[in-house]
């Protein structure tokens, strides 16, 4: 388990690397924006508006965007309450982070996850938005550790667990014919 005691040593030193950034405030604030994008309304809110705009491809899109979320977040939420690492706050003395976190484990980071799930599924009907987004699902990703919420292998786990949901789920549907 030495291994691991070394990943945590790097994640511990990588998150206060971020930590100590200059213009500290500016970096929250616009951390605290990029994070809320990825709450959840936002894609409820895109496969709708899809949905109506391409009927045929937009409710296909919105069903597997349904399912693969709730796959995303069966998975995450096993892991987070049977890993249930702390969170930087709770794990470090006299570090307060700038948002109160909706639950108490950090591992993975579900922002992340999302997001990522988001950017594949969208990207499979809209190619060309693919770079956007994927600037996008950093951020929000680095938003999650400047925030003070997560650390850096959080996020890094939250984007493979999206990353992976997605890519399944979009190769079930399309080997099915469903989309």
């Amino acid at each position: 388990m030495k291994w691991l005691q070394t990943i945590q040593h790097l994640d511990i030193q990588t998150f206060n690397w971020c930590m100590a950034r200059r213009r500290r405030e500016q970096l929250t604030a616009l951390s605290r924006a990029v994070s809320k994008t990825a709450d959840g309304w936002m894609y409820l809110l895109f496969f709708a508006c899809y949905a109506l705009v391409e009927p045929e491809t937009g409710l296909a899109l919105a069903t597997l965007a349904f399912w693969a979320f709730g796959l995303e977040r069966c998975v995450y939420w096993v892991l987070k309450n049977t890993c249930r690492r702390n969170r930087p706050q709770q794990a470090l003395a006299e570090f307060t982070s700038f948002i109160i976190p909706s639950d108490t484990f950090s591992f993975p980071s579900g922002h992340t996850s999302g997001a990522f799930l988001f950017t594949l599924l969208v990207a499979s009907q809209l190619l060309a938005l693919l770079p956007f987004l994927l600037i996008w699902a950093i951020g929000v990703a680095s938003s999650r550790i400047f925030l003070g919420v997560h650390f850096p292998t959080d996020t890094l786990v939250g984007a493979c667990l999206g990353s992976l949901v997605g890519y399944g789920m979009f190769g079930l549907f399309a080997t099915q014919g469903w989309l």
